[in-house]
């Protein structure tokens, strides 16, 4: 299997910026040739494809598979099982911030919820101890919210992003309502 130059360009690019997000250059170029792929590869032709050996193939599937990326699938008549990525971006995204959530942001909560348990003995803890308070506070918030963007549908997504600063007005109008009515815009409980 050859690689057109924009194919390869691609998977190239994506193996370079996997390093950088944190997975392996093979496993980056192997998931970006399975996202552009017009059908399902099995790991022979990923290897050929790529130059890689079907060893190094194998074990980037495995991970790509325990960060549910990929799907492995039979064909008939075939006994190889063949992998695709995803059609839906949306999803795609959805699976990454999952799996980072779960591999990055849960531990490091957890060990600020046991930090923050400890009772301070010196000045330095107090002060240390305070700063993990609101890193703590920052992180779940910023989790929580991300948490209810991502139960929205995707044309909710996409017009949630399209508004991008236009947000603030919004806010800003809000704010003027709610002085304007003297805090009664919400069905006069205030």
């Amino acid at each position: 299997m050859n690689l057109t130059p924009l194919i390869q360009s691609f998977v190239l690019h994506f193996g370079e910026m996997g390093s950088r997000w944190g997975i392996n250059r093979t496993v980056g170029q192997i998931y970006a040739l399975l996202f552009v792929s017009n059908r399902p590869l099995n790991a022979d032709e990923i290897a050929e494809a790529l130059g890689f050996s079907r060893s190094n193939v194998s074990m980037g599937l495995k991970e790509l598979e325990s960060w549910r990326l990929t799907k492995p699938q039979h064909l008939p008549g075939d006994r190889r099982e063949y992998f695709s990525a995803p059609d839906d971006v949306w999803a795609i995204f959805r699976t990454l911030a999952e799996e980072r959530r779960k591999r990055e942001v849960d531990p490091t909560l957890s060990m600020l919820r046991a930090a923050l348990m400890e009772t301070p003995v010196t000045d330095e803890d107090r002060h240390a101890q305070e700063r993990m308070r609101e890193m703590h506070g920052l992180i779940e918030q910023v989790t929580n919210w991300f948490t209810d963007v991502q139960r929205l549908e995707a044309d909710t997504l996409v017009q949630l992003m399209n508004l991008g600063s236009k947000v603030q007005k919004v806010l800003e109008l809000k704010d003027k309502f709610t002085l304007f009515t003297g805090g009664r815009g919400q069905g006069g409980d205030n």
